[in-house]
């Protein structure tokens, strides 16, 4: 079962917009980018991460939006198998977004490792959805069983 754990906010005023989320609802600051594809700061509730981004980049915002663009821009589903998530897109008709993946695996800012996305896809209704089998930074990765119950349940 995949987890929602990643939300991506387009913000032309990055660290005021996470200024915004950490004092209204004391998410914490766990990383920031600061480079030639997108400036932003990394917030956490410890359960999800977001990401408040700027982007300086045409083809890693996307054609469905540019650099111009403030709002949701993708969301982040950390699933069990990444091969099995990717059929599963594909059989649905929607391809891997190779030009973002490949601007995206270039430059992943401080905090993370370089680790947080795996594949981004032009998702339904111009949402774009990244998929992980290892998770964000900030997010912590939640065991659920096949009925949707947490194991301590």
């Amino acid at each position: 079962m995949a987890k929602l754990k990643y939300i991506a906010i387009a913000s032309q005023e990055p660290k005021k917009t996470a200024e915004f989320y950490r004092s209204v609802f004391g998410l914490q600051q766990v990383g920031n980018i600061e480079g030639d594809n997108a400036e932003g700061v990394y917030l956490s509730d410890g359960d999800i991460s977001i990401a408040i981004l700027k982007f300086k980049n045409e083809t890693l915002a996307g054609e469905e939006f540019g650099v111009e663009y403030s709002g949701l821009h993708h969301i982040g589903f950390q699933v069990d198998d990444l091969s099995e998530a990717d059929a599963r897109l594909q059989a649905a008709e929607v391809q891997p977004s190779s030009e973002i993946n490949s601007v995206r695996r270039s430059e992943m800012g401080n905090g993370h490792g370089g680790r947080n996305v795996a594949l981004n896809y032009s998702g339904p209704d111009g949402v774009m959805i990244d998929i992980s089998q290892i998770g964000w930074v900030g997010a912590r990765a939640k065991k659920i069983s096949k009925n949707g119950a947490h194991p301590s349940e």
